[in-house]
């Protein structure tokens, strides 16, 4: 049995001893009889910090957090190492978090190297063995206990893999070379000489990456939640670039269609009226725009936390719409440029007839430990599988 049935009760029995070494001793105790964190208890969740070094501040870095930088300091267990601060949280909030030690505290609004800011403090929690890991960076990730599962699809066993073949692509349309696409193919794809529905995925560099589409469609797939299908991946361009080539701009509705396309149906067996796109963030707002243009082509779309302003009048004048639509945001999300759009998107998709329409509001913000958790429903449901 456990020594503390609350962090409450660890608390109420540490904190009257006025030894630091039987105070360490608890702490020490603690830890062992739970090294893994955040503890989580109802609608509350307690983070801690513990390190041998001599620290002047720890603080619970989140999003949700409407501050400037957006933390929670910690507070220090007098006389030890240990560090902690328990908050209230929703009980579907999965949410990515990182652990800001010794920070200047000041505004990151005034930083002037915040790259070099967040290498030197910020660090993914060392006792929470769930994470999300990128090329860039890891943070850690918040589960409270009625979140959406967060497993890591490349390690389920026993699940038979389809392929992935990377390609190099160039565009006169968009002026760019040598950009990566991803295809995926799925298992039993070479023997069956069969055509296959495709979904065109943006960003295809967190597609085939930490969002693990490839692996989340094995799994589907296996358990007949997804139709076997081919997702093309499309690797998009810096920050700049890609808010300047995703924002509702024909020029790249135009390269997916008569560039993208073609050398996908020439290299595999694709069904030509069974075609999706789709994304997220503004490579949802992209896919949105090339399937409004041209919902005869683009029969299915996905929208995980797409800015849709000025998207409501055309959703409601559209005298097509793509016959399966899919639409997520976060509740974290910044109101006005995602929250607000969606919902007025929603009301009027779900009013429309002959739309099989999707609406969900996640417990995330706007990243990609969201994003991936919400992207094996949004498959699963533009291209179901036998199982409903």
């Amino acid at each position: 049995m456990p020594r503390w049935e609350s962090f409450d009760a660890f608390l109420t029995e540490a904190g009257p001893v006025t030894s630091a070494p039987l105070r360490q001793a608890l702490v020490d105790q603690l830890l062992a009889e739970r090294p893994v964190w955040p503890w989580v208890e109802d609608g509350r969740a307690t983070f801690i910090f513990s390190d041998p070094g001599d620290h002047q501040n720890v603080a619970l870095n989140l999003d949700t957090i409407k501050a400037d930088p957006p933390f929670a300091p910690m507070n220090r267990l007098e006389g030890t190492n240990f560090w902690y601060i328990t908050r209230e949280f929703a009980p579907d909030d999965l949410l990515d978090y990182l652990l800001a030690v010794d920070d200047p505290m000041t505004p990151l609004a005034t930083e002037p190297d915040v790259a070099g800011r967040i290498a030197r403090h910020w660090r993914p929690d060392p006792r929470n063995p769930v994470r999300m890991n990128t090329a860039h960076t890891a943070v850690s990730v918040l589960r409270m206990s009625q979140a959406r599962p967060f497993p890591d699809w490349s390690a389920m066993p026993n699940v038979p893999r389809g392929r992935l073949d990377e390609h190099a692509i160039d565009s006169a349309e968009l002026g760019f070379s040598g950009r990566k696409l991803w295809v995926y193919t799925p298992p039993g794809y070479e023997g069956s000489g069969l055509a296959y529905p495709l979904l065109i995925l943006q960003d295809g560099q967190w597609m085939a990456g930490p969002l693990q589409a490839p692996y989340i469609a094995d799994a589907l797939i296996k358990h007949q939640r997804l139709q076997p299908l081919i997702l093309a991946m499309m690797q998009s361009g810096d920050q700049q670039e890609r808010e300047r080539e995703y924002n509702a701009n024909d020029r790249h509705y135009q390269f997916v269609l008569t560039e993208l396309m073609p050398l996908v149906q020439t290299n595999y067996r694709v069904d030509s009226n069974n075609v999706g796109i789709g994304g997220v963030a503004v490579g949802a707002t992209a896919a949105a725009h090339a399937a409004l243009k041209n919902p005869a082509v683009f029969t299915h779309l996905v929208m995980i936390s797409p800015a849709l302003q000025n998207f409501a009048a055309r959703f409601e004048n559209a005298e097509r719409l793509p016959q399966r639509i899919f639409q997520s945001v976060g509740r974290y999300e910044a109101r006005g440029r995602f929250i607000k759009p969606a919902l007025a998107a929603r009301d009027i998709l779900q009013r429309r007839s002959g739309v099989a329409y999707r609406f969900v509001e996640t417990g995330s913000g706007h990243g990609l430990v969201g994003f991936r958790s919400i992207l094996p429903e949004a498959l699963a449901w533009v291209f179901p599988g036998n199982v409903r």
